[in-house]
């Protein structure tokens, strides 16, 4: 619905390149150009190791005993997180407490998937970078810090009472029943902040707060580094981990825990009191460059992959995460399974 008005937008560009996919040439080195169902492991595999977690890559087929034994070869010690290779919305990521939660993950968990080591650091934020091909210095177009789902204790309020009295939570009533069952009848203390999900995914309840009064030269820099390095990221938002905004600017304590494509949307325009046509521009102008880069890139030698390709790439990804969904409701009915 937020989008249909520029149907006719998207139109154009398809009939100026002459191509249905006229974005899939945008960053070469990512399966569709990131627009949907990226592989995770294809995007580490492209960064430069220092600015994101360790990671392992785990085979749904593989039994859980070679799954232990990757875990204490590799040196991981719990909490760890642990998300699906492919994945969107925050389906099956999950924090794993200890071994009997990581059994039931990998016995539900019908896919493969990483295994992560657990960021401690205290802020998560959106930054949307653009980049020409060619040219060495993009652009930052949005900047946001989330904030999770949480209530706040009171002393003597239960978490279930805390969660229908907060104005999102109680929107999600039923979810949250689900994946805190062990603790909704549990006392929050007074002052204290109980995460109902750490999950950065607006569709899981996080908030955004934008930060564009703090994008200037030196946060450009710092990305226009990482981006150049990793080569052949264009156009897309990294999802990352920060201590501060100021050791971000100082190119410091970053973890970047994921980057998406050209289906990325810039998140910047929610939560932001921003007018609904002032958010239409801002995607119209993100699919300027979406175009512009594509056909650099094109012009270079990148092909647009065809109509039928694109076509049965979508209907694949739309029957894998109808099938994540369904894992991801079954994994939160545990009760030894909280669903953050």
């Amino acid at each position: 619905m937020i989008y249909a008005p520029l149907s006719f937008v998207w139109l154009y560009y398809v009939m100026r390149s002459r191509a249905f996919w006229f974005f899939s040439p945008a960053n070469p080195t990512l399966e569709f150009s990131g627009f949907e169902g990226e592989n995770k492991k294809e995007m580490y595999e492209q960064l430069p190791p220092k600015y994101y977690p360790r990671t392992v890559f785990i085979d749904a087929k593989q039994n859980l005993d070679e799954v232990a034994e990757i875990i204490t070869s590799k040196n991981f010690h719990y909490p760890f997180v642990v998300k699906p290779q492919v994945g969107m919305h925050g389906l099956m990521f999950r924090k794993i407490r200890n071994k009997q939660q990581l059994q039931e993950y990998h016995l539900y968990n019908k896919v493969d998937y990483l295994i992560q080591e657990y960021v401690d650091l205290p802020m998560e934020f959106s930054i949307f970078y653009v980049r020409y091909p060619g040219e060495t210095n993009g652009k930052i177009t949005g900047f946001i810090l989330k904030d999770y789902l949480s209530v706040i204790g009171n002393g003597h309020s239960t978490l279930w009472e805390l969660i229908q009295r907060h104005p999102r939570a109680c929107l999600r009533a039923e979810e949250m029943k689900q994946k805190h069952a062990n603790y909704l009848d549990c006392i929050i203390a007074e002052d204290e902040k109980y995460y109902l999900s750490i999950a950065g995914n607006h569709n899981r309840g996080t908030r955004f707060i934008n930060l564009e009064n703090e994008i200037d030269e030196r946060l450009c820099n710092v990305f226009d580094k990482i981006s150049n390095e990793a080569g052949h990221f264009y156009f897309g938002r990294y999802d990352l981990k920060c201590s501060s905004v100021e050791d971000m600017k100082a190119g410091k304590n970053i973890s970047i825990l994921e980057f998406n494509g050209a289906g990325a949307e810039p998140n910047h325009i929610y939560d932001c009191g921003m007018k609904y046509s002032a958010a239409l521009k801002v995607i119209m102008q993100h699919w300027v460059d979406l175009y512009n880069i594509s056909r650099i890139n094109y012009k270079n030698g990148v092909e647009y992959w065809s109509f039928t390709k694109g076509y049965k790439y979508l209907r694949k990804a739309k029957r894998y995460f109808k099938q994540l969904h369904k894992d991801d409701l079954a994994a939160s009915l545990l009760g030894n399974f909280p669903g953050d």
